[in-house]
């Protein structure tokens, strides 16, 4: 553990313990609330990904969502990076490519909330094994 030197860093070592209890506590039915998984692999934090999932959860709690946001290593969509998947109860993972801070703030207001399809899908190029 890292010593604490200033109350800057109290308040870092406070949010982060708040974000681990907090993902543990929503993780018991991850099923009933929005999930959103952005890939923080290499190519996605050389691209802003790390921008991105902080703005994503700093702004589903300002808007009142349930939701879980994670990160995950790469999806294999280089090209297209920052890319974020998200699940929304009910419905199929859509993953979006190009996220910037604008984009995932339209993700958040247009799809999460009203279930309009947004510019940026990239498409499903494969098939389960059950289908």
């Amino acid at each position: 553990m890292s010593k604490i030197k200033t109350l800057a860093d109290l308040r870092n070592m406070r949010d982060e313990v708040r974000s681990k209890i907090n993902l543990r506590e929503k993780s018991e039915s991850p099923e009933q609330m929005v999930q959103v998984r952005v890939a923080m692999a290499t190519c996605g934090i050389a691209s802003g990904a790390k921008e991105v999932m902080e703005f994503m959860m700093d702004a589903m709690e300002k808007r009142g969502i349930e939701a879980v946001v994670t990160q995950t290593g790469c999806m294999s969509y280089c090209f297209a990076e920052p890319t974020i998947e998200v699940t929304v109860p009910g419905k199929d993972p859509i993953v979006f490519g190009y996220v910037d801070v604008k984009k995932a703030d339209e993700v958040i207001e247009k799809y999460i909330r009203n279930g309009e399809l947004v510019e940026g899908i990239i498409p499903v190029n494969y098939q389960s094994i059950d289908e």
